[in-house]
Formats: C-alpha cells, sequence, structure tokens
C-alpha cells in the first residue's frame, strides 16, 4: 500500500520568547500560519520491519536525525507496529530555513502512518506525539493558522489571515536555532504584541496584520548575517507591505496584497538570491481522511 501525504510550510506572524524555562526550552508564544510550498510524503509498506528513508537531498538525513524517521519509530514502539515503511520526501521547503521544514515532514509521517497502519488516531493526539519529536511538529499537525504557546505545544486555533501573496527568500547561508536563542537577551528584547495580532485576525485586518509583524529573534539573527539584513531591506525597497524573518532565520517573508507588485519583487529578489518563492496562505487546519 502507497500513501500520499503534504507537509507544508509554515511562517511566522509574530514569534515571542517569554523566558527560559527550569527544563531547559523557552516559554514562547508563536502565531503562526501554513503557506503553499510544501514537502511531498510518499509512504510505503514495507516487508521488512525497518524505517526506511529515501530523499535526493543531501540535506536531508536517512537515519534517526530524520525527524519523519523519529515519527514512524515513535509510532511503531507506542503501539507495537510490527510492519516497515519507506518514507520518501520530495523536498520543496529549504532546509534549515525558519520555516518548519523538517517538523512538517514529521507531522505529515505522523497523519500518513496514521492511515496507513490503521491506527484510528486523532489529531489531538497525533499532535500530543508530535510534541515528543519537536516544538514545532504539533502546530504542523494541525496546519492552518494558530498560537502556539509553552514551548509550542499548547495550541489556540485562530482565523485565517487575510488573503495576500507571499514572497520567500531565503539566503545560502545556515543558521543555527540553538544558537540563536542562546543570544537572545529576553530583558532586551523588542518584543511583539501577540494580542494585537490575534485582533488583526479576528478583524482579518490586513494592514493590521502588517503593522504588527514581528520577531524577537530577528535581531539576533541580523546582527550576525548581514545577508538576511540586505533581503528585508531589498524586498521593502521593491514593493512588500511588510516584511519579516521566520523563526530563526534565514528566511524573509513579505506580505503583498496586490498581485500586481509580486512579479517584480519576485524578479528583484532573484538578482541577488537564488531561493525566492511566491505562495499563498492555506490557512484551514487539516482534516483526517
Amino acid at each position: 500500500m502507497k500513501l500520499m501525504e503534504k507537509a507544508p510550510a509554515k511562517i511566522n506572524l509574530a514569534l515571542d520568547v517569554l523566558y527560559k524555562r527550569p527544563d531547559g526550552y523557552h516559554e514562547v508564544e508563536m502565531v503562526m500560519t501554513t503557506v503553499d510550498l510544501a514537502d511531498r510524503i510518499e509512504l510505503s509498506d514495507l516487508s521488512s520491519n525497518e524505517i526506511r528513508i529515501i530523499s535526493h537531498n543531501r540535506f536531508v538525513p536517512d537515519d534517526n536525525r530524520n525527524l519523519a524517521y523519529q515519527a514512524a519509530a515513535l509510532l511503531k514502539e507506542r503501539y507495537n507496529v510490527r510492519t516497515g515503511v519507506s518514507i520518501a520526501i520530495e523536498k520543496n521547503i529549504p532546509v534549515a530555513a525558519g520555516l518548519a521544514g523538517g517538523s512538517s515532514d514529521a507531522a505529515a509521517a505522523l497523519r500518513g502512518l496514521n492511515r496507513l497502519w490503521k491506527l484510528g488516531l486523532s489529531l489531538d493526539e497525533l499532535a500530543e506525539l508530535g510534541a515528543e519529536i519537536g516544538s514545532d511538529v504539533p502546530f504542523c499537525v494541525y496546519g492552518g493558522t494558530a498560537l502556539a504557546a509553552g514551548r509550542g505545544e499548547k495550541i489556540k486555533h485562530l482565523p485565517v489571515p487575510p488573503k495576500c501573496w507571499i514572497i520567500l527568500a531565503k539566503p545560502t547561508i545556515g543558521v543555527s536555532t540553538a544558537d540563536v536563542y542562546r543570544k537572545l537577551n529576553v530583558a532586551d528584547a523588542d518584543h511583539p504584541n501577540i494580542e494585537e495580532m490575534i485582533s488583526a485576525l479576528d478583524q482579518s485586518d490586513y494592514r493590521k496584520v502588517c503593522s504588527n509583524l514581528k520577531n524577537v529573534l530577528e535581531q539576533v539573527t541580523l546582527h550576525t548575517n548581514p545577508e538576511v539584513a540586505l533581503i528585508k531591506d531589498q524586498m521593502k525597497r521593491f514593493g512588500a507591505d511588510a516584511v519579516l524573518m521566520s523563526g530563526s532565520g534565514p528566511t524573509v517573508f513579505g506580505l503583498v496584497e496586490h498581485e500586481s507588485r509580486v512579479q517584480r519583487i519576485y524578479n528583484g529578489l532573484r538578482g541577488f538570491c537564488d531561493q525566492v518563492y511566491t505562495v499563498r496562505i492555506l490557512g484551514e487546519r487539516n482534516k483526517l481522511e
């Protein structure tokens, strides 16, 4: 048997870090939404009792470092599954980009294996399992738009953002999420107004969404990676309505209301950045088939 599952990227409309917890994690509040740039996950039964990762992207590990592998291993152990699975990952989301590509792959694996192995688990149960794999996995299990709190596992669903275009641009550099969090000085940081962003979504107010885009991690990454600041500046110059770094970076996204501006911004960015994408907001929650 063979199943396909899409694994969409996410962007952070607002990201705040409140404090470092005794368990070593950071307490966060993040408003996230999914966009229609997605990896494709193909799941196939194996006669041998093993987990096999197949990917043609050299940056995607094919062993237990892979979050989709961890998702399969967790389900096998927790529900005593004695069959194997091949997980083929068609990678369209840039790796280590602040777009939760690996977490979304893990979430897609959880949803798909739930079907393949007929486990009968709800999205809530899958999200709870996902929290054992990574902080962004619970949100990615649900998809849509949500406030993620705690270390990312507490999910409150929010209205779909107003319709607009999203331009994504990732420079060639990589950013270590752990390094960014370690360098963050929470007390001196410029914190977003999460409640105002939620209010903007409740009111479907595009201008208010734009004016409340903020990421507390951005200044840390910009300080050590001038390439990210350059992309931000260029995206604004070419006409994006609002621009922000996603996650710990280095990907920058711009919101664009009018389609007439999209191609100009895309073309301008392609002049000095290879990985540029034009996408739409998905915004709707996943449903179990």
